[in-house]
């Protein structure tokens, strides 16, 4: 399995696992506060698939800036970078978005983390089950005789 099948199967499941919990989001929303708190519970699953997908992205996006080897700077500098924008990015939209009458914004803060957590959990289960090598080394080919 190489990166990329990695990344396109935590991006699947990080799907699957957001639009569940935003369902159910939506339904405890409206539930709770009605037309606001499924709308919070919607927006808040939309924020959690965007935070989801750009870690996957910055990935590839470090590949490209470490030339395919994840132990050069650059790789570091993009991937920690786009992590430390979607704190940035957070932190601003729970309190610009905390203001909105139409939102419940109980619902939206609780959607978001549940999201982010969800989106966390199918990331380390991916990877966990990925079966990657931890070392890139030849193994002696077993057609070749000694």
């Amino acid at each position: 399995m190489n990166a990329q099948t990695v990344i396109r199967k935590a991006l699947f499941w990080g799907v699957v696992w957001t639009s569940l919990v935003t369902i159910v989001a939506s339904i405890a929303g409206a539930l709770v506060a009605e037309l606001s708190g499924m709308l919070g519970a919607l927006l808040g699953g939309g924020i959690g698939f965007a935070f989801l997908a750009i870690t996957p992205l910055s990935i590839v996006w470090g590949l490209k800036a470490g030339r395919g080897n994840v132990l050069e700077p650059g790789f570091f500098a993009v991937v920690l970078g786009m992590w430390l924008g979607k704190f940035v990015a957070f932190l601003a939209l729970v309190f610009w978005l905390g203001d909105l009458d139409w939102a419940h914004r109980e619902t939206l803060f609780l959607t978001i983390v549940a999201s982010l957590l969800v989106g966390l959990a199918t990331d380390v289960v991916v990877v966990i089950r990925s079966r990657m090598p931890y070392v890139d080394v030849p193994l002696p080919d077993s057609s070749d005789p000694q």
